[in-house]
């Protein structure tokens, strides 16, 4: 979380950074409009971030800041485009989930995740809910895994489709609680949680951002956030780890990156420039609107941060054999 003095503190060694950034980036960068590609197509919460902090960084440098969409094939063909641009600081790349789970769940790849990019900033994280319908017997996350214990092989979850967070974090949490629940896949996880609605699916781990206004509403019950904290929004509801399956924690996250040998000065100035932008007050308030955490981190917490998550989703990737093209 970007704590008031972890942000002065970011803050503080950022304008160092950049003060020197803009004394030696080459041909006193940037000069031209900066690009940013996102992986998928307009309107989705990775869009609308890269808008908000695009917005706020075309302010700070006096220069356009255009997101460029380039959606379609899980977040492959945008990854695969800012892999292959020049590595000058004038293309950026916003990405989430995917590109710590994609080299799991396809069998090959145009472009590696680490490899091919530098990491410059952890953006924000948002939970998900666990969610389940009016209608089921459960009431918290202990008596959900006991009734599906009780139900083998007849408790079934819902998705956005394979190898989306909400299919993962469904298969983490069947893994770590020791129940068995049936994958329901659908195009869009906006029908599955109308199926949860409906009383024909039993749980679905869905975004906060489409789910909590149906639990605010009484349309169904919430039962626990995947986070590891509490969401502000949604204090009411515990966490998972805390409600009975310790050690849980599954969030959506955004990060900034730019393609691999940028030179590091820019990836100083882009990293500084992009910490106080999530730090001003506009910025801000519309993230933690749809139930962001904000963070603002260094290229090296970011590195660190995606290893871990490909260390998590590996292993469950591979034991559920979970494949998105076969």
């Amino acid at each position: 979380m970007l704590t008031r003095r972890r942000f002065a503190g970011l803050v503080a060694a950022s304008a160092l950074s950049g003060a020197f950034a803009r004394s030696t980036a080459a041909g006193g960068w940037p000069e031209r409009h900066v690009r940013i590609i996102v992986p998928f197509v307009p309107g989705g919460a990775t869009d609308v971030i890269a808008r908000i902090l695009g917005n706020r960084l075309s302010q700070a440098w006096g220069q356009q800041v255009v997101v460029e969409n380039r959606g379609g094939g899980g977040a492959n063909i945008g990854a695969q485009a800012a892999a292959q641009s020049d590595p000058d600081g004038y293309t950026l790349y916003i990405t989430s989930v995917p590109h710590a789970t994609n080299r799991f769940l396809y069998s090959s790849l145009n472009y590696d995740p680490v490899a091919d990019f530098a990491p410059v900033t952890l953006i924000c994280t948002q939970s998900n809910i666990m969610v389940v319908p009016n209608s089921s017997p459960a009431k918290s996350v202990l008596e959900f895994i006991a009734y599906a214990k009780a139900n083998p092989g007849k408790i079934s979850y819902g998705s956005g489709g394979i190898g989306t967070s909400v299919h993962l974090s469904g298969e983490l949490f069947k893994r770590m609680a020791g129940i068995e629940m049936t994958h329901v896949p659908y195009r869009g996880a906006a029908p599955a949680l109308q199926d949860v609605i409906a009383s024909r699916l039993d749980v679905i781990f869905d975004n906060i951002t489409a789910s909590l206004p149906q639990v605010k509403n009484g349309a169904v019950r919430g039962l626990a956030v995947t986070a590891a904290r509490r969401v502000p929004a949604a204090a009411e509801l515990p966490t998972i780890a805390e409600a009975g399956v310790p050690g849980f924690d599954v969030s959506t996250w955004f990060a900034l990156f730019v393609p691999a040998k940028t030179p590091h000065d820019i990836i100083g100035r882009i990293n500084a420039d992009a910490v106080a932008a999530l730090g001003h007050p506009i910025v801000k308030e519309r993230l933690e609107q749809f139930g962001a955490t904000l963070v603002g981190s260094t290229p090296q917490e970011l590195a660190a941060f995606l290893k871990a998550e490909m260390d998590k989703w590996g292993p469950v990737i591979r034991e559920a054999k979970i494949k998105v093209d076969e």
